[in-house]
């Protein structure tokens, strides 16, 4: 089996490289680069790999997961550009970052395949948009599919959405949070416990989203399912349209997705 290496060993490194070891590949298998020494002990211990430096980690492994900060590419990539052949496949991880801003500083020919991951990747129910670049075949994708695999659900899209895709499924978690949060706080205003208010809304979400992925049927569809006329659910979505909810939350993708085109251009 060809050698993975994962470069940035943070949540989103991490999550990977336990996924990977879950889905059957070996600590032989695996290279973790890792810079903090403490750091570099506690993923040895927990998982048996051998932590390198990013310079070794990229001579010796056939695949690199590149999940480091995208701030902090154009500096990886001039540390190991001399070492990457075209024979190396390279998945990059980093937001906003674009194949061709890879491919322009390693050595011609070398496959790049652009991901957007995002944090349930933890419980392996993640959710990946892959986009491969100029020099990428269908092997190329289909072992990034392997790879992202093995911690959730993989997508292929043209690499032209992958602002959008960050702005609704990498970002998405935080959203979800932000509404789970709101939701517990009304449950404690109305007089629940904390405790109590957290489990039923934290039920309620996984149920829902359990039936939309089951069910198939439009979000729509379930939420008129659940809207009694004048009872207690549309004064409560009659609310949230008067507060223009659905409008910011429009907003707010959009403004993920500048922010995103941001980062490649800062890049």
């Amino acid at each position: 089996m060809e050698r993975v290496a994962v470069l940035g060993a943070g949540v989103m490194g991490e999550a990977l490289l336990s996924g990977l070891l879950r889905s059957g590949r070996t600590p032989a298998d695996l290279l973790v680069a890792e810079r903090r020494p403490d750091r570099a002990t506690e993923l040895r211990e927990r998982y048996g790999v051998d932590v390198v430096s990013n310079l070794e980690a990229a001579t010796r492994a056939d695949t690199l997961l590149l999940v480091v900060k995208p701030q902090d590419m154009d500096a990886l990539l001039s540390e190991i550009a001399g070492v990457v052949t075209p024979a190396t496949l390279v998945i990059s991880l980093a937001a906003g970052i674009t194949t061709a801003f890879i491919e322009s500083r390693l050595v011609a020919g070398v496959a790049v395949v652009r991901v957007m991951p995002n944090t349930p990747a933890l419980v392996d129910e993640g959710m990946s948009a892959i986009s491969g670049g100029t020099n990428c075949d269908e092997l190329h994708l289909a072992a990034a599919e392997t790879l992202l695999g093995s911690v959730g659900h993989v997508l292929r899209v043209p690499e032209k959405h992958q602002d959008a895709v960050t702005a609704i499924s990498g970002s998405g978690p935080a959203y979800i949070y932000y509404v789970v949060e709101a939701m517990i706080e009304a449950g404690v205003l109305l007089g629940l416990p904390r405790v109590t208010s957290s489990e039923l809304v934290v039920q309620t979400l996984f149920g829902a989203a359990t039936m939309l992925r089951e069910t198939g049927e439009h979000p729509t569809v379930l939420r008129e399912n659940v809207t009694s006329p004048a009872g207690t659910t549309v004064a409560a979505l009659r609310e949230l349209d008067d507060h223009k909810v659905r409008a910011a939350f429009l907003s707010a993708m959009e403004a993920a997705r500048d922010r995103s085109r941001e980062l490649a251009g800062g890049a």
